[in-house]
């Protein structure tokens, strides 16, 4: 049984399986041949944080694949009301055939994949978001970006975590700039700096985002402030002064650069409204990408069941 719990989990081969099925089924569906990949299957989708795009990218995509999406937010199942995870992993994977959950700690969703009968995706914890990143990836290859340069510039957090692990699998390098005191989780950092050693990926970390964003070729981003650190609001905002991607920034990276954001984006705090506009192009195909790479996410742990 396969399941889809972070990056570090796949070899460069299978995460690039991922990517190719994507780009397939992508070319699929912009054709209107809805191929049935997932007939008559049934995604569990468990939602302990809320979210736009999560919930629309994958009951849709399950729905293009032939299936049905059930909604299941924390107030819907007993997992809200003290059940077990594990529990709650034993009754619903023996009534759906593969379950996504959106949750906070990284251990409760691996906790669910060991009792589960069925594969698992990490649709975001708080350690980890894989599916956006291999959305990001996805993307960066429709707008030409085949030897990444990647610059992150922000919080040290999920989404950081996750490029941290796409680099090191795949090789390529990776920047990180974040301010003092918001770095990157030590033991994650040097799980990925042991892959980066046998992929060859060059993986930098520093506090100026001019020096990560020198020379790059894609510039990414995320809120200062997610989910469930509202009240430290104004100590982030000091914290991260001097850290917005603005015009003055992307003017360091490579002619041609791209810029990324996951979203939800606030405008003049992370991202100027000018730079965001000017690259609104491939932040909005990197929103509808969300639902195909995880299509193709979806039907990869379908063919690989019995490994």
């Amino acid at each position: 049984m396969r399941h889809f719990l972070s990056l570090k989990d796949f070899s460069s081969d299978e995460l690039l399986e991922m990517i190719t099925l994507a780009q397939e089924i992508k070319a699929q569906t912009k054709a209107k041949n809805f191929v049935p990949h997932l007939k008559k299957q049934t995604l569990g989708m468990i939602f302990e944080k809320s979210s736009t795009r999560t919930r629309v990218s994958f009951e849709t995509g399950i729905y293009q694949l032939g299936g049905v999406g059930l909604f299941l937010s924390a107030n819907d199942i007993q997992l809200g009301r003290g059940e077990p995870m594990k529990d709650t992993a034993r009754v619903i994977s023996r009534m759906v055939d593969m379950v996504m959950i959106r949750t906070f700690e990284q251990s409760k969703l691996e906790e669910f994949a060991h009792y589960s009968k069925v594969p698992v995706i990490n649709g975001l914890t708080d350690s980890y978001h894989p599916v956006q990143i291999m959305t990001d990836y996805l993307t960066m290859l429709e707008f030409g970006i085949e030897n990444p340069i990647v610059a992150y510039v922000g919080d040290g957090n999920n989404i950081t975590h996750s490029w941290l692990m796409l680099a090191a699998k795949l090789g390529f390098e990776l920047r990180v700039a974040t301010p003092k005191g918001y770095e990157c989780d030590p033991a994650i950092v040097a799980e990925a700096l042991s892959f980066a050693q046998a992929s060859g990926a060059k993986i930098t970390f520093g506090n100026d985002p001019k020096i990560a964003v020198a020379g790059a070729n894609v510039v990414t981003t995320d809120t200062w402030v997610s989910m469930g650190q509202e009240d430290e609001k104004e100590i982030r905002l000091k914290a991260f002064d001097g850290y917005m991607v603005d015009a003055n920034l992307m003017a360091l990276a490579q002619e041609g650069a791209i810029f990324l954001h996951c979203l939800p984006a606030y405008r003049d705090y992370e991202v100027s409204e000018e730079i965001f506009e000017l690259h609104a192009e491939e932040i909005f195909s990197e929103a509808e990408n969300r639902l195909h790479a995880q299509k193709g996410i979806m039907v990869w742990l379908d063919q690989h069941r019995e490994d």
